[in-house]
Formats: structure tokens, sequence, C-alpha cells
């Protein structure tokens, strides 16, 4: 697999009857088709799915975005790997100087995202595209160098193929105006270990699933963001063993 998963290749995700897909405008043609397509062939695809990891972390990530960005001036922000759109809209109601760009490789996450756009209606959320980040940027529906101030990603690092993770500080390089901020959360390896157990066995988890899969460590993240000009700013440690890794492209002197 090539693409890339958020938790919604955990078994955390599961279909909750919160709403129903209501094709918002503005939605591109291919995704109302596959939706209709996918509709008629399985009835309960298009509801707003529901991950507990997603619930659980999206306040605090929150708190870190407002420690992070301005909040008053007119920002641009991508996710990559929106995974069921919890995030997006959560952060959205809160930080609304900023206009949200959701992404996602799996179909059916694209559906929910839609069909929380769709009930929420919030105006500074884009309609979701399609995005592998394991791809060249120029692929990424469009979106132009130098055009960014943030780009987020959630869970993504460790539960796929490192050609992702390469992918995404690349794309990040090109596509963030100077200064931008490039902000990553999950679990990762420091210099070599891995802690507490929990994540220890979690690791190994998913590189039984998938050996591609596994966590990361910081250092070597450092070294590949280091490659796409950008550098470790801080480091914020989250609820259950997570950790948010916050990125800045340099600016051009």
């Amino acid at each position: 697999m090539s693409g890339c998963l958020n938790c919604f290749s955990a078994p955390l995700v599961k279909e909750a009857q919160l709403g129903e897909f209501r094709s918002p405008k503005g939605l591109p043609r291919w995704l109302h088709k596959l939706y209709s397509i996918t509709r008629r062939l399985n009835p309960g695809f298009g509801t707003m799915l529901n991950a507990a990891a997603a619930e659980r972390n999206k306040e605090p990530i929150l708190s870190v975005l407002r420690d992070s960005v301005n909040t008053e001036r007119p920002l641009q922000a991508l996710e990559i790997s929106s995974g069921t759109g919890q995030h997006v809209v959560h952060f959205a109601q809160t930080l609304r100087n900023i206009t949200w760009q959701p992404s996602e490789y799996d179909r059916q996450s694209l559906a929910s995202i839609e069909a929380y756009r769709s009930h929420y209606q919030l105006h500074n959320v884009k309609p979701a595209v399609y995005l592998d980040a394991s791809r060249p940027h120029q692929g990424w529906a469009g979106i132009q160098p130098e055009s960014l101030d943030l780009v987020l990603n959630i869970n993504m690092i460790h539960i796929s193929p490192l050609s992702c993770t390469e992918g995404l500080f690349r794309g990040a390089g090109v596509l963030l105006k100077p200064q931008g901020l490039l902000l990553t959360y999950g679990p990762y390896a420091v210099n070599g270990q891995i802690t507490p157990q929990s994540n220890v066995d979690f690791d190994y988890s998913l590189r039984q699933r998938n050996p591609e899969w596994g966590l990361k460590d910081i250092s070597f993240l450092n070294s590949v963001a280091q490659k796409n000009g950008l550098f470790l700013e801080k480091i914020v440690e989250m609820p259950a063993n997570n950790k948010c890794l916050l990125f800045r492209k340099e600016s051009l002197v």
C-alpha cells in the first residue's frame, strides 16, 4: 500500500449515526459520483464516523495550535490525513481566522469528512480533497508553493509507509510560506528508545500488522525535516504518551 491511512486504520474507529451526508455545494463532481455509487452498494456509507482517540485528543491538540499560530490574521492550513473529520471541524470552530483544507487517502474517510462539514456548515472548512502523501506535491489538489501558513498531520506517521513521512516533509517544505509551521502529532521514539511499555507494545503490534509501520524516532524525523528546509522548533508533551512536534520553515535570507 503506497498511500496513507490515519487512525481510520485502527480498530478504534466505528460508524456513528450522528448525521447523514447531504451533498454540500462545492463538493468535487467525482466525489458526488463516488458517493452515489458507494451508497447504493453500502447503505451505511457516508455517515459521520467517530474515532474515540480523535475525540480524546482534539482539545489538547487545539490548545497547542492556539499557542503556536496567529489567531488574528487570516491563515491557510492543510490537514494531511484528516481521518474521520472530527479534528478539522473542532479546530475550525475555534480558530475561525484559519481556512482549513482537509484531505485524505481513504475514500470512506473522505465521505465522513464531508458529512461533518455538511453537518456543521463551517464556512472556513473547504471540501475534502484526495491526497496521497507519498506522491509529489504537484499532485496535491493544486495547492501552490508557499501558499500555506500551517500543515497539520495527526496520527499518520506511525501507521503509514516511510514514503508517506518523507512525502509529508517534502511537500510541507515546498508548500509552506517562510516561517510556516508543520505540526505533527503521535507517539514517537526518542534517541532510539520507546517508552513506556504501552508504546513498546503498540509499536510491536503495528509492525506485526505491517512491517512498514511503527513509531519513528524524533531525531530521524528532524533529519528528514532539515533536508527539506524545516527545523524542529519545539516538542510538546501530550496526554497518553504522545507528543506534538513543531517544525518551522526557515526563512530565505
